[in-house]
């Protein structure tokens, strides 16, 4: 409906989101994200670029060049993050939140956390003066596998480290 609106291609739009979620259908016999696993089946099936392009980019993890990707993955995002989407409660659903935005602000230099995309990203700011770019990548793995250790979840959970220094001044 999206791509009827915009006049991007319907078929593409289609197909793309019929498939998108078709790696998690092998996921556990190859490593790596279902949208890229999804896009390597496809591609397999010889569908168009652009399918294969939508599924690949649907949770950023490859570039999308499409009007279809990006309508592929706000779609997914929408339905994703709903209450409910998981067969959980809204309660589960918030708590499964406050879990994962807990395990990442009990590290030292972790300023604040946010669960995102339906618990299935949690962004991290660290304080600048506390943890260095090295700091930042081993905190990033060390979230990762205590989330891993302490949750119960479907799918990944990525886990992206933020650290950003600003230097201000003023000329008169």
């Amino acid at each position: 409906m999206m791509a009827a609106e915009i006049g991007a291609r319907v078929n593409i739009a289609k197909k793309a989101g019929l498939l998108h979620d078709i790696g998690k259908a092998v996921d556990f016999e190859t490593e790596g994200p279902h949208a890229l696993i999804g896009a390597d089946v496809a591609r397999q099936w010889e569908k168009s670029p652009e399918v294969v392009d939508a599924i690949a980019g649907h949770h950023g993890e490859a570039q999308m060049t499409s009007a279809e990707a990006f309508l592929v993955s706000a779609a997914d995002a929408i339905s994703g993050a709903r209450p409910g989407a998981r067969r959980e409660s809204l309660e589960q659903y918030l708590k499964h939140l406050e879990a994962l935005e807990a395990i990442a602000n009990g590290f030292p230099g972790v300023e604040k956390s946010y669960a995102i995309q339906a618990g299935r990203e949690i962004r991290i700011m660290v304080k600048p003066e506390e943890i260095d770019d090295l700091s930042a990548m081993r905190l990033a793995r060390d979230i990762a596998k205590k989330v891993e250790e302490s949750l119960n979840y479907p799918g990944q959970v990525k886990v992206t480290v933020i650290r950003e220094t600003r230097a201000v001044d003023y000329a008169k």
